[in-house]
């Protein structure tokens, strides 16, 4: 030992290292016209004159090499899940809401046509109040009832799209991301499939998720039960989050 060093000057780094594409194709072309060598790509780029930076990352973010690493990746998931519960959960949600005059019908925070509306303390969509279900179930967070009660008149008419954001904000909070979600909604009337891309938008913005990540699915019933005979619109939705 020659020397101790300075352990605030030191940092222990992990790979991978991240670059602009054409930031670091650049820097190897230039080391490699000097015929020069390095041991990383970081060390390239300094070559070439950019400046590297450190993200401080995870202990657990480990790289794995060895069959001892697949051990200890191995043994950090099984941590994970004693800690915080599956990694992966499935959530189902089911709301139903009685169709009157004088209410503007919303599903999917899409005002549709139609000479009646969904009774609610909300704007009574159906729709997303089934997808937040299936997603607060998913998370073990309770349901809608629990975090937006219809005796807060603060909720009094308000787009359940607002509502949806607060969920996935929630998630969030809980280190959830969302894989899918999958709806269906039941109505003899109108005709809903026109609208079923705006819905997808309108909840994938609100979740910060992607269209892709969202299926609807709309049928009738075949005029049997309170949706046949128009008295009501039912809704079901599936979603799949990971921890």
């Amino acid at each position: 030992v020659n020397a101790t060093p300075d352990r605030e000057l030191l940092w222990l780094v992990q790979t991978p290292q991240a670059f602009q594409l054409n930031l670091i194709k650049q820097a190897y072309s230039k080391a490699m016209a000097k015929g020069a060598t390095a041991t990383d790509d970081a060390a390239i780029a300094e070559m070439a004159g950019y400046s590297v930076f450190l993200v401080e990352g995870s202990s657990d973010n480990i790289k794995l090499t060895t069959p001892e690493d697949i051990c200890h990746g191995e043994a950090i998931l099984r941590a994970r899940v004693g800690q915080g519960g599956a990694m992966t959960r499935i959530g189902e949600g089911y709301d139903v809401h009685q169709l009157a005059a004088g209410r503007a019908l919303i599903l999917g925070g899409v005002e549709i046509p139609h000479c009646l509306g969904l009774l609610g303390h909300s704007d009574a969509d159906v729709l997303i109040h089934a997808v937040m279900d299936a997603l607060l179930g998913a998370a073990s967070l309770g349901d809608i009832g629990r975090h937006f009660p219809d005796s807060d008149m603060s909720y009094k008419g308000i787009s359940s799209l607002l509502l949806l954001s607060r969920v996935g904000e929630l998630l969030r909070e809980q280190r959830y991301t969302i894989g899918n979600i999958d709806a269906t909604i039941a109505a003899q009337k109108p005709r809903l499939s026109p609208y079923i891309p705006s819905m997808r938008e309108n909840i994938a913005r609100c979740l910060s998720i992607t269209t892709d990540q969202i299926n609807i699915k709309a049928t009738t019933t075949e005029g049997l039960g309170f949706e046949g005979r128009e008295e009501g619109i039912s809704a079901k939705a599936v979603s799949l989050i990971h921890r």
